[in-house]
């Protein structure tokens, strides 16, 4: 059983991306650097607010200092304007609730600075009773650094075994490889499906429903689990030890799939064979 699901913001609770292009492109005007378009911030986020001015700089004005100059525009810019255009992707305020009033606690874990983090968990969600929401803060280490997991399983008072972590980023799918807890990765974020799937994460999912189906031991063929493809025509996979609710050892075969639960999804889906496209 999951009682406790962390949630990156950027990129999965929220799609940010405009206002985070308009005003680091913003700050990087006011000291003559050239722009980049909205989409080239995709593989520019995911890492704090430094790291992606050091990316958006030209190459050769990547210092310290220029880093700072672009964060004394950016900040007050973007505390000004970081929900212009930023918005829920669709389904996530119907999960948080359902979450919440099955009784599984929610918090957050970014890499976004901690005051635009709260602020905008306070105007998009204000509903919702988070057990804790970690930005970006000083003398913390920003993920894939565990800590920040560590920290919200220690408030939640709740097992490692009986937590999620979902995120949309190769940096995401570290951390929660490096805190040792279930992980999730959405494919609606900023980053490539190929980039989460590197990773292995225990779960992919295409929309929020998933997740839902996945806390709560619901058909896997609904929610997509079986996403790790087949590297010939017999491959065994497994689902992690941490998803106690889904391990499920399946056999992989050219037309037809059959799969082997355990007792706690039996019950659900004893019987059921699936053709190797569903399963991948």
């Amino acid at each position: 059983m999951k009682r406790l699901v962390i949630f990156d913001l950027d990129g999965t609770l929220l799609n940010t991306i405009a206002d985070l292009a308009a005003a680091t492109n913003y700050a990087l005007t006011q000291f003559g650097y050239p722009t980049h378009d909205t989409d080239a911030y995709r593989f520019f986020v995911g890492n704090g607010i430094n790291k992606l001015f050091e990316r958006a700089l030209p190459e050769s004005e990547r210092t310290p200092e220029n880093v700072l100059r672009i964060r004394s525009q950016f900040v007050p810019y973007y505390n000004l304007h970081n929900a212009d255009l930023s918005r829920p992707y669709p389904g996530i305020e119907q999960l948080l609730t359902q979450l919440q009033e099955q009784h599984i606690q929610v918090a957050v874990a970014s890499n976004k600075y901690q005051e635009a983090t709260e602020k905008l968990i306070r105007q998009y969600f204000p509903s919702i009773h988070f057990t804790a929401v970690f930005g970006q803060r000083e003398n913390v280490p920003t993920k894939p650094d565990p800590q920040v997991i560590h920290e919200i399983i220690g408030i939640s008072g709740v097992q490692k075994e009986e937590v999620v972590y979902i995120g949309d980023s190769g940096v995401d799918m570290q951390t929660g490889l490096n805190a040792g807890v279930t992980t999730i990765g959405v494919c609606w974020g900023f980053r490539p499906k190929n980039e989460l799937e590197a990773f292995q994460p225990d779960l992919l999912v295409e929309n929020p429903e998933e997740i839902a189906d996945f806390c709560n031991s619901l058909n896997p063929q609904k929610a997509n689990i079986l996403r790790r493809p087949c590297a010939s025509s017999k491959t065994q996979g497994r689902l992690t030890q941490n998803a106690s609710a889904f391990k499920i050892k399946r056999k992989c075969v050219s037309v037809k799939t059959q799969v082997h639960f355990t007792s706690n999804a039996r019950a659900f889906f004893q019987g059921r064979k699936i053709t190797r496209e569903q399963a991948v």
